[in-house]
């Protein structure tokens, strides 16, 4: 295997486990009597993500890594631990609320709103990049930026739900 599909590999098993944790928490979420927020959008938010990892499969499984931009992925993945383990058994790839929970304030959410999705958006330019795919980091992140405009639109609208608590700390 080249170093490219290493990583791909990696990063769609990555991808992968994260889906199964998602529908975990959002079984566990929605029995406790959490609701779901505009799921009508989520269906292409999956499908641009998918396109956007197939794309480097397709055209970028033999090409050489750039180390620079490798070690960037690297450290949006420790941001990307960073929001997971803040949320905990809250994380989801849908938007899932629990009504009587208040607001994560803790960890990346002191700084950011929506730190995964600036996680994300760093990862589909990025990603593109290591593998010198600069046509696909653009493309991906146009399609990604369209997304998130549903999407966090229709997140804010979700927050509104949930009790305020600027001192929420997590475990």
């Amino acid at each position: 295997m080249s170093p490219a599909e290493i990583i791909l590999a990696l990063v769609t098993a990555q991808r992968g486990a994260e889906l199964i944790l998602a529908r975990h928490n959002t079984r566990m979420l929605m029995a406790q009597g959490a609701i779901e927020i505009a799921p009508g959008h989520y269906p292409l938010m999956v499908a641009v993500h998918a396109a956007w990892l197939a794309a480097l499969w397709i055209f970028g499984h033999e090409q050489p890594v750039s180390g620079s931009a490798l070690l960037v992925y690297l450290a949006l993945q420790a941001l990307r631990a960073w929001v997971m383990a803040t949320l905990g058994a809250r994380w989801t790839t849908r938007i899932i609320v629990p009504l009587n929970a208040p607001l994560i304030a803790s960890g990346p959410y002191r700084y950011l709103r929506h730190p995964n999705y600036a996680v994300v958006t760093g990862e589909i330019a990025v990603l593109p990049l290591m593998l010198h795919l600069p046509e696909l980091a653009v493309l991906f992140t146009a399609l990604n930026a369209l997304v998130l405009f549903i999407r966090i639109r229709a997140e804010d609208r979700a927050l509104q739900l949930s009790p305020k608590s600027a001192t929420h700390k997590t475990p």
